[in-house]
């Protein structure tokens, strides 16, 4: 299987303005070890929620920088000189252009926020 497949990514928005979105209802219904699910739009970006577990592959994003907020669990991103870990309540931005990699040593919620254009997995 190759990385690509392991991961259930849904670029479908599921949330119009003026809708309540009820994050901790979400990710109780998740069941995959790595979903991503697209929540809204937010002017020209997406804010998604990702419930995983494991590690994402090493990829970057030529365009477009990436913010990750952890909601509960645990979240290292690794970076090519230093490994950055977030608890709860604690946000982190890559920039664009910078080789990356998250992992989730166990089940881990996370609020992303990135254009609208970004392909998730990577350039």
């Amino acid at each position: 299987m190759s990385d690509y497949n392991k991961y259930s990514i849904d670029l479908e928005v599921k949330f119009k303005p003026l809708e309540i979105i009820d994050v901790s209802t979400l990710v109780e219904n998740c069941s995959k070890k790595w979903q991503n699910l697209s929540l809204c739009n937010v002017n020209d970006s997406v804010v998604r929620l990702a419930v995983i577990e494991g590690e994402f592959h090493w990829h970057k994003h030529e365009k477009e920088d990436e913010f990750f907020f952890v909601i509960e669990g645990e979240l290292l991103i690794d970076l090519e000189d230093k490994t950055v870990g977030l608890k709860p309540n604690q946000g982190f931005t890559v920039p664009m252009g910078i080789k990356h990699r998250t992992r989730a040593p166990t089940r881990t919620s996370v609020l992303l926020i990135e254009k609208k254009t970004i392909i998730p997995t990577g350039d």
